[in-house]
């Protein structure tokens, strides 16, 4: 029998998910239904909603009937998970101390539901294999640790590989650490990368939809927190975009001094002046074979393919050629 809208409970306050609490208010208001209806009314994946009715049959709050699934009595399901539900450890709230000392989320008030704690490092593995599972757009992640073990990476590899081959995009925001030798530094990332000197905790955010992070910031071993709560995920979504466009990116070419030598430097003077190569040569008493040989040196040591890119490359080093130049015995390059 549907229930009234007003009696049932948000099933999250006792660590389901939102999915979970999705369902089950669908069963409660709709009725019984099966799987697929379920996906379809409430326009979830499939796997999404399978997960979902297994963590309610799990919790006690569903049972099967022919085929289809009907939700029990909203109060004795309350009662039944506020029995089953021990009390949180002290630690398990020191992420909300840790997040009132962020610029950025100091302001944001943490959700009092919507928050599940997942008691250790290998439930949390799980879930985040659950999540990235269903994931379609994209995966963000702040990673803050000094030294990133070699378990880490090992769980996170075929997850971000399984990733990049649906097509989800990645980004990451990396401690900015010392380089590291090619044979012991970490992967290279599936996706653009920035990096950041501290960055101020460690993140996962499913799509802009669901976030995991350390339920205590100083012992990544008490577990994580999963948070679904819309308006702070979007908090910590905000976070994440100011760091990335605060980081350094390491692909960013970087300008290189360059010292020219007499013959370069007056070479460039004059071609910058509108000069032809045989007049460049005239004036400086070389040969225009002497000239070309030159510049072909010149655009080697500066990467790039043709004058145009030589004068974009040489004006970005700082190498400006003088507004005018007269040869002089004196001053005449060799």
């Amino acid at each position: 029998m549907p229930a009234d809208a007003g009696v049932i409970p948000a099933l999250t306050r006792w660590g389901l998910s939102a999915d979970a609490d999705l369902v089950f208010r669908a069963l409660a208001l709709l009725g019984p239904a099966d799987g697929h209806r379920l996906a379809r009314e409430l326009g979830l994946a499939k796997a999404r909603t399978k997960s979902a009715l297994d963590e309610l049959a799990a919790a006690g709050a569903i049972a099967a009937s022919g085929g289809t699934w009907a939700a029990r009595d909203p109060d004795e399901v309350a009662r039944r998970l506020r029995r089953r539900q021990p009390p949180p450890p002290p630690e398990a709230d020191r992420w909300r101390q840790h997040f009132a000392t962020i610029e950025g989320l100091a302001g944001v008030a943490p959700p009092d539901r919507h928050a599940r704690l997942w008691p250790s490092r290998a439930a949390t593995r799980k879930r985040v294999a659950q999540l990235a599972a269903v994931e379609r757009h994209e995966h963000l992640t702040i990673n803050n640790e000094p030294v990133i073990s070699a378990e880490s990476m090992s769980a996170a590899q075929p997850v971000d590989r399984r990733l990049a081959a649906r097509g989800v995009r990645l980004r990451v925001i990396d401690r900015d650490r010392p380089p590291l030798p090619a044979t012991s530094g970490p992967p290279v990332p599936l996706g653009p990368v920035r990096y950041v000197a501290t960055p101020p905790m460690k993140l996962m955010v499913f799509d802009r939809k669901v976030a995991l992070f350390p339920a205590d910031p100083l012992d990544l071993e008490r577990g994580y927190v999963e948070v679904a709560d819309e308006s702070f995920v979007a908090a910590l979504c905000t976070l994440f975009e100011r760091l990335w466009a605060q980081g350094r990116d390491p692909h960013r070419q970087e300008v290189i001094p360059i010292d020219l030598s007499p013959r370069e430097s007056a070479l460039v003077g004059l071609l910058a002046l509108g000069h032809t190569d045989q007049t460049a040569a005239d004036e400086l008493g070389l040969s225009p074979r002497t000239v070309a040989y030159t510049l072909r040196a010149l655009m080697d040591r500066m990467g790039v393919r043709n004058r145009f890119q030589l004068a974009l490359a040489l004006g970005a080093a700082g190498a400006v050629p003088p507004e005018t130049w007269q040869p002089t015995e004196e001053n005449r390059p060799t």
